[in-house]
């Protein structure tokens, strides 16, 4: 079937029970989501869409295409065939008889239609019988009602017609008896099928019935007297010269009684000029009160209408695909830049707007790097160097989302990440803590390419002020500067490998938690001086499964996080028996308070006129550490503001 009809299915269900449902039911029947008006689609299709509709509905098939037969008419005046339809007869028996004609007209636009055929038949009693013929059973419901009129024709009493006249204006016609003996032939039928000159030739010699599927004799075309006929020349009956385009004929038969013949008044079936041409056939051969020559020139423009609409279609289906394919490339990218950059400050960059810095009065950072990496990277191929860097990068990535903390840079081995910046959080500390353990805990599973035993980190934490804001035109970052980087980055080159060290601001949040926090004591800082600091070695309340994410059925770690799922849920609770009484269908309390969720501190706006102290990764001489060893620093980035 075209894809009309299954346009005008997918029209139904859509307007009768909604876009869902057809949705629904496309998936079930594997079907596409769109339909090209003049393409031809296999009927199955089509059928699989009914069938699935009444299993869908839960109705007979019947039912379905009853509905669809009373959806069809409207569908077609919307398409622009309301007209055609209302002028086709004044009663039920001469529209019904006129079909025929419309649907061969229709067949020059949809040349693979496999149209229906009817006829009606009224018996004694007055009833009208309708015959219906089709290849496809079940149609029938799509019937109209029955409308009733009558009509007196008024006849001459003599037919004022000369022979050769008739011969002449009418080029195209052909009259037989009841043997199919050939009497008379219209002049043009003659000339391109000359066989017909011989009288009492048989008709069924040179043509065959194409439509209705009638055996050709007197009498089966009797009954389908009101059908339009189509006949067809046998190629090896016709010229040499005319085999390579059979004519076809196209018209109406007549029964005669008085004569006891068959009057075939018709014309020649063609779509266009390309195939007035094939036939060697002039408009000038087609009689002028002929419509057949307003219809080739009709259906010429009409055609290439048609193509330029399959052009349109075909480059609307391009540009829907594009448009999905261009919407996931727009996703990859912004799921990149949103790795890169923070999600607010990511969008105020692709909006053109220029992004403030702006002071944090709190948050936790942290600094880690692999210990003898400078010797590894001495000792074995850079690629062997780029599988571990990535393996355990990769590891301490998924961590970040874990926590929620923001992942600030990697240069070489070095890693640092913040808490609270750039979305402020009251458990920042307790966020880079757990992140800081489950680091040690990953870095297990990564293996020294040179000594093939697992690596080993250290990482510094400490607690304070700083300032963020995007850094650079080309390739921009996310960058914080203060000297709470430079102390954190102090814990961390201070620190004793496979050892979380902690500064005592870092220490004063985390003491009376969860945690598991040994004093180092007081060790010599580079330019802090003296301080006490301490070793964070463990989640007291936590298992490993939990920090590292493992845990699916796990609570959650962070405070503020239970009291957001509490707030949802207690708003749910609420709207939800708000609706209750609403409707009548149960009584409207008042919700519950609960303490309110622990506030978070906005970032400072940016004020020139305070000290923002730079800062830089340690790179002094080698310091002594608990076990008496030397540690050699190898981090010889200096990032300064």
């Amino acid at each position: 079937m075209y894809g009309f009809i299954n346009t005008c299915l997918k029209s139904l269900v859509a307007e009768k029970f909604g876009e869902d449902t057809w949705e629904k039911l496309r998936c079930l029947a594997g079907v596409q989501e769109h339909f090209m008006t003049y393409e031809v689609y296999d009927d199955a299709l089509t059928l699989k869409l009914v069938q699935e509709a009444c299993c869908m509905l839960d109705v007979s098939s019947e039912q379905v295409l009853h509905l669809f037969g009373q959806h069809f008419f409207g569908f077609c005046k919307k398409a622009g065939y309301d007209t055609m339809l209302r002028t086709l007869g004044g009663t039920l028996t001469q529209f019904i008889e006129n079909l025929d004609a419309l649907h061969s007209y229709l067949a020059l636009s949809y040349e693979e239609m496999n149209a229906p055929s009817f006829r009606t038949e009224r018996s004694e009693d007055g009833i009208l019988l309708l015959h219906y013929y089709s290849d496809r059973k079940g149609l029938y419901h799509i019937v109209p009602g029955q409308l009733q009129s009558t009509f007196t024709p008024c006849y001459p009493d003599k037919l004022w017609l000369e022979e050769h006249v008739f011969c002449n204006n009418f080029p195209f016609h052909i009259v037989f008896d009841r043997e199919l003996k050939v009497k008379q032939a219209g002049l043009n039928v003659q000339k391109f099928v000359p066989g017909l000159q011989i009288i009492d030739i048989r008709l069924d010699q040179y043509f065959t019935i194409v439509h209705p599927q009638v055996t050709f004799t007197i009498e089966s075309i009797r009954k389908f007297i009101n059908s339009q006929f189509v006949l067809k020349t046998r190629r090896e009956m016709v010229p040499q010269h005319q085999q390579h385009a059979m004519l076809k004929l196209r018209g109406q038969m007549i029964w005669m009684p008085s004569v006891d013949c068959m009057l075939y008044l018709c014309s020649p079936k063609l779509r266009s000029l390309q195939e007035l041409q094939e036939r060697g056939l002039h408009l000038a051969d087609i009689a002028q009160h002929d419509t057949t020559r307003d219809l080739i020139l009709l259906n010429q423009q009409r055609l290439a209408e048609m193509e330029l609409t399959n052009q349109l279609e075909r480059k609307k289906e391009e540009l829907r695909i594009l448009s999905r394919h261009l919407e996931v490339e727009k996703m990859k990218t912004e799921t990149l830049l949103y790795a890169m950059l923070p999600r607010h400050v990511a969008n105020q960059l692709k909006d053109g707007k220029r992004v403030e810095a702006g002071e944090f009065e709190v948050c936790t950072i942290l600094f880690s790097d692999v210990v003898t990496f400078t010797n590894i990277c001495a000792a074995c191929e850079p690629i062997h160097i780029v599988h571990m860097l990535n393996c355990m990068y990769s590891k301490f990535d998924r961590l970040t989302s874990v926590h929620d903390v923001y992942k600030v840079e990697t240069i070489g081995d070095a890693y640092m990440v913040v808490g609270g910046v750039p979305v402020p959080t009251a458990s920042h500390a307790q966020r880079v803590a757990n992140f800081a353990l489950g680091m040690r805990i990953a870095s297990r599973e990564v293996t020294n390419p040179v000594t093939k035993q697992p690596i080993q980190i250290r990482v510094g934490l400490h607690t304070g002020p700083v300032l963020a804001g995007v850094v650079g035109d080309k390739m921009p970052r996310y960058c914080l500067f203060g000297d709470t980087v430079n102390t954190a980055s102090r814990m961390e080159s201070h620190g004793v490998p496979d050892h979380i060290h902690i500064s005592p601001d870092t220490y004063s949040v985390l003491k009376d938690t969860c945690f598991d926090l040994q004093e180092r004591g007081e060790i010599e800082v580079k330019g802090k001086g003296h301080m006490t600091t301490y070793f964070l070695m463990g989640n007291l309340l936590a298992s490993e499964e939990s920090i590292m994410g493992k845990d699916d059925g796990g609570a959650s770690l962070y405070q503020e996080v239970l009291q957001s799922n509490e707030k949802e849920s207690r708003q749910e609770r609420r709207h939800t028996e708000e609706t209750d009484g609403t409707n009548g269908q149960g009584d409207r309390r008042t919700p519950s308070t609960s303490s309110s969720p622990v506030e978070t501190t906005p970032p400072v706006p940016f004020c020139p006129s305070r000290a923002v102290t730079p800062y830089a990764w340690d790179i002094t001489e080698p310091y002594p550490t608990l076990n008496g060893h030397t540690h050699r620093h190898n981090t010889t980035l200096c990032h300064l503001l």
